[in-house]
């Protein structure tokens, strides 16, 4: 029986939970997080779209039966992946066209990092089909919590390149970005990574996660070069690695520097103007600037 696509409504959205009227799941695109690790880290919500789905797009069809056996879900399977992308975009579209609930699935964690299922997203709005996330486990936001650095500020840079000019042009281009940085690597190149991370960024504070949710979960501390030293001498841990990368250290203002520009400026402005002026040119904060503009003003007045 072929269901009918509910529409987007007018600002181009589509609806924040799709059900049919009688009740079960709607027709649409289904993005849907799955576990890292713990089989028991999937919502109530999950596994009623998995129940209720028509077929799942899978990045790897048997991680994703080894899940549904767990639960006890039994769902038609098909691959989709970075070697058979462009065959199977044009399929899934048909298929949710002809109004079927299809959900996709990486092999852990939510679709769309480091795979290609942002290219199937954005084929799906361009024809106007219905799209809804399940929100749940991701590597990079467990290991975020987890690493004791900054969380305010992030950025996942994915998998570096393994040619060492293409990483170090990488991360030269990633060393001003004032923000955690996180990463993925494989065990086998995570020594060499460590080290080249060291040599372009600085001996920032970094942390390594392994097998996170797992039974040999793994979370290690230091800087980038006692990182390195450390699985340089213990060898390759086991397991899928994370990466997170402090960021760099302000620069403490030159106040010097500071205070003849500011009293240049209040030659022929106001305090608060020449405050302005002078906190827009440098990182300093402009309130700690504003106080010592009337430092200096108070001076050259006595």
């Amino acid at each position: 029986m072929t269901r009918q696509l509910k529409p987007l409504d007018r600002a181009g959205k589509s609806p924040t939970s799709l059900t049919s009227d009688r009740g079960d799941l709607a027709a649409g695109l289904y993005i849907l997080a799955t576990p890292i690790g713990n089989a028991r880290d999937i919502s109530l919500r999950a596994l009623e779209t998995l129940q209720g789905c028509d077929v799942i797009a899978a990045e790897d069809t048997r991680v994703t039966s080894k899940l549904l056996a767990i639960h006890g879900i039994s769902k038609p399977l098909l691959a989709y992946n970075d070697h058979n992308g462009p065959e199977m975009r044009p399929r899934i579209l048909a298929r949710l066209e002809r109004g079927e609930r299809v959900v996709l699935v990486s092999d852990a964690g939510t679709p769309l990092v480091s795979d290609p299922g942002y290219k199937l997203v954005r084929e799906v709005i361009a024809a106007g089909v219905p799209i809804v996330a399940l929100p749940g486990p991701s590597a990079v936001l467990t290991a975020l919590t987890l690493s004791g650095l900054p969380s305010d500020r992030f950025l996942f840079a994915g998998f570096l390149p393994s040619k060492s000019g293409e990483r170090k042009s990488v991360l030269d281009e990633l060393k001003p970005v004032r923000a955690t940085l996180i990463f993925f690597e494989s065990a086998q190149r995570l020594c060499e990574s460590l080290a080249a991370m060291a040599e372009s960024l600085g001996d920032r504070q970094a942390v390594m996660a392994r097998e996170l949710t797992k039974l040999h979960e793994e979370v290690r501390r230091g800087s980038l070069r006692e990182l390195a030293a450390h699985y340089e001498k213990a060898g390759p841990p086991r397991g899928e690695v994370t990466l997170l990368v402090a960021p760099p250290l302000e620069a403490a203002p030159d106040s010097a520097r500071i205070d003849d520009a500011l009293k240049a400026a209040l030659a022929f402005m106001p305090v608060k103007a020449a405050a302005d002026l002078i906190a827009g040119l440098t990182d300093a904060s402009r309130k700690q600037i504003y106080a010592r503009a009337l430092e200096l003003k108070d001076a050259a007045d006595t």
